[in-house]
């Protein structure tokens, strides 16, 4: 009897594990849609006027949160504890010391290679192609213009979460600190995917392998010159990814359960761009870019949506999310694989080899160091994606999912006060 049971509880343990991530408000893809923050904390549903109500009675004299207070004293001591991730007039004043340093030397040694250009633009030009643009190699430089537009970014995120969606989130009536800092963060991740998608979709436009041509990732490899529209847009994202990567050690986001979970997709996604940037396999790179930022975009506004209660739009938008993603994330994304595992032989014979001097790496191996740990993001999609069916599937068939969500979340903020 005891082996009979057993196998049945094993059975049971994904589903039970489902089960639980559904309503956890501290699961970073189902949180978001366990109800939050109630704006009208009343147990009804609140409708459109209501909200509206409610909105306007607490612009009254009710508490309004303050941005959260981080120590600071002088610019140095913010350097080496690295509060610049956390000050957004830190890091502006770390960003402005390049610019007056670069302005300085212009001035004052005109005519001679200014060192600072590194941080403040792309470099290595190697001549125009044949429609006009600019070509650009990659080189040692770029470290530099890397380093730079992290504390770029470290800036844009603190100022646009502190002094722009923050505020906006108190204008909506919203007060739970934590809610509030949910909807900045997914503020910040709507104005970013946004753009990065949208120039994405340029920068494949502009190149060979418009609309996902899979063959053209290999057989006009090697892809060392790049349009400067490319190379800037590329590094940017490397950057971007830094930057989140910093986010997520530094704790500038409050952790979910599934916090060691985000760091590996942080730390794939960094191989990912890092190796794709060195072997000169910039087009797939961009590719991946797509399907990644677009699906994001449209997450985060589902999320936004939830958070400001506004139930019948969230609704239509988690319903564009589902398709987004199942087209993006894994149409697109077995696409991607299927051309890396039977495409990559029609990079030309004399580029199958392994020449770094000349910007040639593609010996055979090199194949499954792409399609592996392309693999592995894809095995992580569609787990989220059966998550995504089931929050989907609950919310159509279960009338009592909204009341049961509003419990744990209420739960979840004891849970950060005990933290706390």
């Amino acid at each position: 009897m005891a082996s009979a049971v057993a196998p049945r509880q094993r059975s049971n343990s994904v589903r039970d594990a489902l089960e639980r991530i559904e309503t956890d408000s501290a699961h970073h893809l189902a949180g978001p849609f366990v109800d939050a923050s109630p704006i009208d904390t009343r147990p009804s549903t609140p409708t459109r006027s209501s909200l509206t109500r409610e909105r306007s009675r607490r612009k009254g004299p009710l508490v309004v949160l303050p941005n959260p207070v981080v120590s600071t004293t002088t610019l140095w001591s913010d350097i080496v504890t690295l509060n610049w991730t956390k000050v957004p007039s830190s890091a502006l004043k770390l960003l402005c010391i390049p610019i007056v340093l670069w302005l300085n030397w212009q001035l004052f040694t005109p005519g001679t290679a200014n060192p600072f250009k590194y941080m403040l633009f792309i470099q290595y030009r190697v001549g125009d192609s044949e429609k006009g643009s600019t070509l650009y190699r990659k080189g040692y430089g770029d470290i530099a213009f890397l380093a730079y537009y992290v504390v770029v970014f470290s800036f844009l995120r603190q100022f646009l979460t502190l002094h722009i969606f923050r505020p906006l989130a108190l204008q909506f009536g919203i007060r739970k600190e934590r809610t509030v800092d949910r909807f900045a963060e997914q503020g910040y991740a709507i104005f970013y995917f946004t753009i990065s998608g949208t120039l994405g979709l340029l920068a494949m436009y502009s190149s060979d392998s418009w609309y996902y041509k899979g063959e053209t990732f290999f057989n006009s490899y090697p892809y060392w010159r790049m349009t400067g529209f490319m190379k800037t847009y590329y590094l940017l994202q490397f950057s971007y990814w830094l930057h989140q990567f910093l986010v997520l050690v530094l704790r500038l986001e409050k952790p979910r359960k599934d916090f060691q979970e985000l760091v590996a997709h942080h730390i794939v996604t960094l191989w990912l761009i890092g190796w794709s940037y060195l072997v000169n396999l910039t087009p797939i790179g961009n590719a991946v870019f797509i399907t990644m930022d677009i699906s994001d975009a449209v997450f985060a506004s589902a999320k936004l949506l939830n958070y400001l209660q506004m139930e019948m739009v969230g609704n239509i938008v988690f319903g564009i999310f589902v398709l987004v993603w199942t087209y993006m994330r894994h149409y697109l994304n077995l696409c991607i694989l299927y051309s890396v595992y039977y495409d990559f032989d029609l990079i030309p014979q004399w580029a199958q080899r392994w020449s770094p001097e000349e910007g040639i790496w593609m010996v055979s191996w090199v194949r499954w160091q792409i399609f592996v740990p392309l693999f592995l993001l894809q095995l992580l999609n569609i787990f989220w994606y059966v998550l995504i069916l089931r929050i989907g599937y609950r919310a159509l068939t279960k009338k009592e999912l909204t009341d049961e969500r509003s419990d744990d979340e209420d739960d979840g903020e004891v849970d950060d006060e005990k933290e706390d």
